[in-house]
């Protein structure tokens, strides 16, 4: 038990309540920020207002890594924005309606797409999500469902590759937790065998395909598809002005186009989309491969190949947009410069979320958390147990990464005394913390996830959590039954009951729209 005990989950509970009553994120984590500050002052109004922007704020804005997911983040708000004002996204999700024919496809479409950027759960959203915002308006699917899907195929398909910087930081707490108990046994070969009991990880990305095959809506998510199919086709002025504008601006570009009896103009747009995106691809790839094959591959290395491919796919871009629409390099730049300042906002929120991650750290939250399951347990219930305490944990904090990082060295040793299973356990901290991050909303993933759909924050998170609460109980049942018989056919029986579960509350509550 820590110092502050019951009052070290206060910001943490605060938040949320403050964030589902006023509808304001912004509000809700600086309450959670300055009531946390509040405690680690001593209750002194005076010391609170300076350890809230000193010891959170600022030292969160200072940490490098921190700094380096901002900088990625307007970077690729920039390239997102010049493939919008060029016309390339526009003229591809156009191009995609034509071989997009349904919904489904649609949605499927975008699931295999968050499924193949594997190498970053922070970048993946604001990857796929500006590429299908138009093909999931052209099929008048809610934003708040393609928000879902992108958060649901990035951090569970992250936590699922050994190779990139989540296996890195996971072997390393592996090791840490089992020098202490004195195993021995390899750590990348441990996480290998732990991957086929990651329940929640392989049921979030299920969850998409099931929900697409039933191929109805319940709940929050319903509640948000019918309100906006009802104003789909209620749209004021500046909604006209704004189209209006784009179809002028798409006609200059038109007759600026370089003529080329073989290529129309629209097969040009799409080319300024194409051969960037391309080149982005290319050199991401490079250099993940390049890294893991020299001195392996670490979270630093991810972050600065998407810096440098993103950088080289904009100037790409803008070389592309000189060539065939005659813009100068100095416009171009500006677009890039405006690209960037539209994620001002989320930027602030990224800030915000992770100085109330450090405010729950100072008061040692997952500690007092973690120190509920300190009492004697039977070996068969301790997965369940330790993924409901690492859901908690991690909806709390917002952070699966600390969540991880405080729970292994928790629960590694508690399990090894009681017996029970080392890879259920690990696997059991890994579903939980991925679960609780999934639905809270000071999540980083989950804010990114509605940036890269742009859909209101809240509405992502009220929508999400109704089917993945349904994934997490599920999980939670995988995890008592693996403690009883330790099998890798948990996993299809799980599949299984997923299944059912989905079909029976969309038979029960769902609706076709």
């Amino acid at each position: 038990m820590n110092e502050y005990g019951f009052l070290s989950i206060i910001p943490p509970v605060l938040t949320i309540f403050v964030a589902l009553y006023s509808k304001n994120v912004l509000l809700a984590l600086t309450c959670g920020i300055l009531s946390g500050s509040f405690i680690l002052a001593d209750y002194n109004p005076f010391y609170a207002v300076l350890n809230a922007m000193e010891d959170q704020v600022l030292k969160e804005v200072a940490n490098g890594s921190q700094v380096q997911v901002i900088l990625i983040i307007f970077i690729i708000g920039g390239f997102v924005k010049l493939l919008e004002v060029s016309g390339g996204a526009t003229a591809f999700a156009n191009k995609l309606t034509s071989i997009v024919t349904s919904k489904a496809k649609a949605q499927l479409l975008v699931w295999l797409s968050g499924l193949a950027i594997f190498f970053t759960d922070s970048g993946n959203s604001l990857i796929v999500g500006p590429l299908y915002r138009s093909v999931f308006k052209e099929f008048k699917i809610c934003k708040e469902k393609l928000a879902y899907i992108l958060d649901t195929t990035s951090s569970p398909i992250s936590i699922l590759i050994p190779f990139i910087g989540w296996g890195a930081y996971i072997t390393s707490l592996i090791d840490k937790s089992y020098a202490e108990i004195g195993l021995d046994e390899n750590s990348f070969t441990v996480l290998i065998k732990v991957i086929p009991y990651q329940f929640y990880a392989f049921l979030a990305l299920a969850t998409v395909p099931i929900l697409i095959f039933i191929g109805k809506d319940y709940g929050p998510m319903k509640r948000s598809q019918e309100q906006f199919i009802a104003s789909f086709d209620q749209q004021d002025d500046s909604d006209i002005a704004d189209k209006n504008e784009a179809a002028t601006n798409s006609e200059c570009q038109d007759k600026v186009l370089t003529t080329d009896n073989n290529i129309t103009a629209d097969e040009q747009k799409i080319s300024i989309f194409l051969y960037p995106l391309g080149v982005m691809l290319v050199l991401i790839g490079g250099l993940i491969i390049w890294h893991a094959t020299h001195g392996g591959l670490t979270t630093t290395h991810i972050r600065s190949a998407l810096a440098i491919s993103y950088l080289a796919a904009s100037l790409t871009c803008m070389f592309m947009m000189h060539r065939h629409q005659a813009r100068s390099y100095t416009e171009s730049l500006g677009i890039f410069i405006k690209g960037a300042e539209s994620l001002v906002y989320i930027s602030i929120v990224l800030v915000l979320a992770w100085s109330l991650s450090s405010v729950t750290k100072d008061l040692h939250t997952a500690d007092y958390l973690g120190s509920l399951i300190g009492g004697r347990v039977d070996p068969m219930y301790f997965p369940m147990i330790v993924f409901a305490l690492g859901a908690i944990i991690s909806l709390s904090t917002g952070s699966s990464y600390g969540t991880f990082a405080i729970l292994m060295t928790i629960a590694i040793p508690v399990g090894f005394e009681l017996g029970a299973s080392m890879y259920l356990t690990i696997a059991a901290v890994l579903s939980g913390g991925l679960f609780g991050d999934h639905v809270s909303p000071i999540s980083d993933t989950t804010v990114l996830a509605s940036a890269g759909a742009e859909c209101n924050h809240l509405d992502h998170v009220s929508t999400q959590a109704a089917y993945a609460g349904i994934t997490g109980l599920v999980a939670l049942f995988a995890y008592g039954l693996a403690g009883a018989y330790e099998s890798a056919l948990i996993l299809p029986i799980a599949l299984i009951v997923l299944f059912i579960s989905m079909s029976t509350m969309m038979k029960l509550f769902g609706k076709r729209l």
